[in-house]
């Protein structure tokens, strides 16, 4: 508790998101510590969804709202309300000076009582696994612990690797998260997906080469690659790309949530240099989510296998590049002259372990910066 309570970065989200809507939807995988930071919010008052008497007195959402003492409420696991998104819209229209916070295990349009998204009347927060700013709470959780036991606070607090707890969490993933809201029938081609998925994280998807290992056509992996983006499980990174001829136009990158479902799932209880790198590059992309919309975030290849890790582009601004290395001396510009003579702009980054201030240095014709994980996501703001 003494750690969510000063998760301040998270709850200053919240409160952003609150100055612009009177609905806030907190969305992050399970264990991810959504139900906790909803109560160290000041004066805020939690209603479990989960408990009888509660849907029972949400059924009347217009009394509801009018009895209640607070100005500020949560309502945790709102998916297990019957209309869940029109007591949000009852709640946004007319009682506009009440603050609401709703939390859910993925996107909101993904539940199929949600006949309304509520588009217009609503901001959303993506509760990630820990990023730079939860590390820096607790000093003693150093990178490779990080990379090894993931970003759940409950599993990278403890002070030994527990397999069990990434076992508990998948059954709980595919009880709770995945069928009581998809219609997925084949559990055991589903799982081996989920495990290959992991196993291959990161890299070019084809949904053709996961079929005959799950014994199910490409067309099913593709719905359920679909359930894993909606539950914030899987992060697709489409290609950008201006030159259909050189550049790869159209097979998205695939990363898994979290480092330590990988680890999990590579058997590793403890890293090797070969591992880190990778690792890294996945640590990389989540602090990136703290402040960017994975929307803006994507990757480069051209025909030639030249490749930057993550290249952000947003409306108006010129693309930045951003390469992922363990240690900073291990960057080959080589990629990058590619990348510019397709794309000229000036904002290239290196992400790297053993980066703790940032610093410019001039190669070949280009500057590149060079920074630590807590300045990424400060890049492109």
């Amino acid at each position: 508790m003494v750690f969510i309570e000063k998760r301040k970065h998270w709850l200053q989200k919240i409160e952003n998101a609150w100055k612009e809507k009177s609905i806030v939807w907190l969305r992050g995988v399970r264990r991810s510590g959504k139900t906790t930071l909803c109560k160290s919010i000041p004066g805020v008052e939690l209603f479990d969804c989960e408990l009888p008497r509660v849907r029972r007195s949400l059924e009347d959402p217009e009394s509801f709202f009018s009895n209640l003492m607070s100005k500020t409420i949560a309502l945790d696991e709102i998916h297990r309300l019957d209309n869940p998104s029109e007591v949000l819209k009852i709640a946004a229209d007319y009682f506009p000076k009440l603050r609401v916070i709703a939390t859910g295990s993925s996107t909101l349009g993904a539940h199929k009582k949600f006949k309304d998204t509520l588009t217009d009347r609503k901001r959303e927060v993506w509760l990630t696994p820990m990023n730079s700013k939860d590390l820096d709470i607790f000093d003693h959780i150093k990178t490779n612990d990080r990379l090894l036991k993931g970003g759940l606070p409950g599993f990278s607090l403890k002070p030994e690797y527990q397999e069990s707890d990434f076992k508990d969490w998948v059954d709980s993933f595919w009880a709770k998260d995945v069928q009581s809201q998809f219609s997925i029938r084949k559990s055991d081609s589903f799982l081996k997906f989920f495990e290959l998925l992991a196993l291959q994280s990161g890299g070019l998807f084809e949904a053709q080469s996961f079929a005959a290992p799950c014994g199910v056509s490409h067309n099913t992996i593709n719905s359920f690659v679909n359930v894993l983006e909606l539950t914030n499980v899987a992060l697709r990174l489409r290609p950008y790309s201006k030159n259909k001829n050189r550049e790869i136009t159209s097979a998205s990158k695939i990363f898994f949530f979290d480092t330590g479902f990988i680890s999990y799932f590579h058997g590793w209880t403890e890293l090797h240099s070969r591992d880190l790198g990778y690792l890294w590059e996945h640590l990389a992309l989540n602090e990136l989510l703290y402040t960017h919309d994975i929307r803006d975030i994507h990757h480069w290849r051209d025909k030639a296998k030249n490749e930057i890790d993550f290249v952000i582009k947003t409306r108006g601004k010129e693309p930045i590049a951003i390469e992922c290395k363990w240690k900073a001396e291990n960057f080959n510009p080589k990629c990058l002259y590619h990348f510019r003579s397709y794309h000229p702009g000036t904002k290239n980054y290196v992400v790297a372990e053993d980066v703790s201030k940032p610093y410019v240095k001039k190669i070949g014709e280009h500057k590149v910066t060079f920074v630590g994980l807590s300045q990424l996501s400060e890049v492109g703001k």
